[in-house]
């Protein structure tokens, strides 16, 4: 409880480890905000049900908190009939303002997350996927770091729960800004789980390799970040993960 997880993924799509941490969240009874950017309700919803949860029932009884981000900026853009009868702003309002503003992404999370009298779920949980979209909505690399900042103190300080966010990242990127939000939540992260291709470009039996990072610097103790790496396979409903050189195709 109380963790900031940074997924990254570089030369490859590390989407699979979001799905991963939406069914086990849900799986342990957790109450979970997800602010989807990057896919439809559908497609993660698919994907969930393969891994056996259903997002629609979790919906249904108030665990899962569903923004769907390419909903929400068609809204804004063609119309906003939605939002005015709701009373409430769109969480991406900050795209019709001059302003680059998420306060209203923030209240979203904050209020969706708060537990009322009724609540008895295990903690609550922000997921986000994928991060590098805000910048590419308008919103700056200042105002995306501030409402991760507000995150972690609501969520994981104050309510005790966890947050885990995806961003995509490549050093030979010119996308300025997306690096520099990359590498400053790679300084504020509890544990890092980066996903690369292989450097040797693609293989049928090794899709990728994840770095495992856990953060012993963070709690100001001399020890240096413990690191793991393996390599791994994605199958049809799971992951296999195997030492670096021991896929069952070499061996």
């Amino acid at each position: 409880q109380g963790k900031f997880t940074l997924l990254q993924d570089t030369r490859t799509d590390g989407s699979f480890l979001v799905h991963h941490f939406l069914s086990f969240y849900l799986r342990a009874g957790c109450k979970v905000c997800f602010v989807a950017l990057l896919q439809s309700f559908s497609h993660y919803n698919i994907v969930a049900q393969k891994l056996g949860v259903s997002l629609t029932a979790a919906k249904e009884r108030g665990q899962l908190v569903f923004l769907e981000g390419l909903k929400s900026c068609l809204d804004l853009v063609f119309g906003e009939e939605e939002e005015e009868q709701s009373g409430q702003p769109s969480p991406l309002q900050f795209m019709s303002e001059s302003a680059s503003n998420l306060k209203a992404l923030f209240d979203f999370v904050r209020t969706s997350l708060t537990p009322t009298g009724s609540d008895s779920w295990q903690g609550p949980v922000l997921l986000v996927d994928d991060l590098g979209v805000l910048l590419s909505l308008g919103a700056t690399p200042v105002a995306v770091l501030d409402f991760i900042h507000y995150c972690r103190v609501a969520v994981c300080s104050q309510l005790k729960g966890n947050v885990v966010v995806l961003v995509h990242s490549n050093e030979d990127s010119e996308d300025e800004e997306n690096e520099l939000v990359v590498n400053s939540l790679c300084h504020h992260s509890d544990l890092i789980l980066w996903v690369e291709g292989l450097a040797t470009g693609f293989c049928k039996d090794v899709h990728g390799q994840i770095k495992i990072i856990r953060r012993a610097s963070l709690e100001l103790t001399a020890e240096q970040d413990h690191v793991q790496i393996y390599q791994y396979k994605i199958q049809d409903k799971n992951v296999t993960f195997f030492a670096r050189g021991l896929s069952a195709a070499v061996l």
